[in-house]
């Protein structure tokens, strides 16, 4: 089993960003303010980004501009209305399906034969 390191850069990107220190100096999670993310190596606590504040949290995804009223896309090709399918003759497709079961179970049968009469041969041969 393998343990987590702190001293290990590449991983720096994937790390929750240090919290800055709230009100007056004390962080709220009683850890130096930093949320646990102690990296500074010191023992203290971590140094705050000097700057401007970065915005805190998800403020949502950018505002769209709706397209005008009345807006399609261009159609450059107009589509043909789907044909008319032939009319099936129902009586017909009954006979070959007749026909189809016939063949299945005459194939069945005869591999059915097969088989027992290999097994019968097996069974002569073990008594015999």
């Amino acid at each position: 089993m393998t343990t987590p390191s702190a001293d290990r850069p590449e991983d720096d990107y994937w790390r929750r960003p240090p919290e800055p220190p709230a009100g007056n100096g004390g962080g709220s999670s009683g850890n130096g303010g930093n949320g646990g993310n102690n990296r500074s190596g010191a023992g203290g606590p971590a140094a705050a980004p000097a700057g401007p504040a970065a915005p805190t949290g998800y403020a949502g995804p950018p505002p769209t501009t709706p397209p005008p009223p009345g807006w399609r896309p261009p159609v450059h090709l107009q589509m043909t209305p789907p044909r008319q399918l032939p009319p099936q003759d129902m009586a017909g497709v009954d006979a070959e399906e007749q026909r189809a079961q016939w063949v299945t179970w005459g194939i069945g049968g005869g591999a059915a034969v097969v088989l027992v009469v290999l097994f019968c041969l097996l069974c002569s041969r073990a008594l015999f």
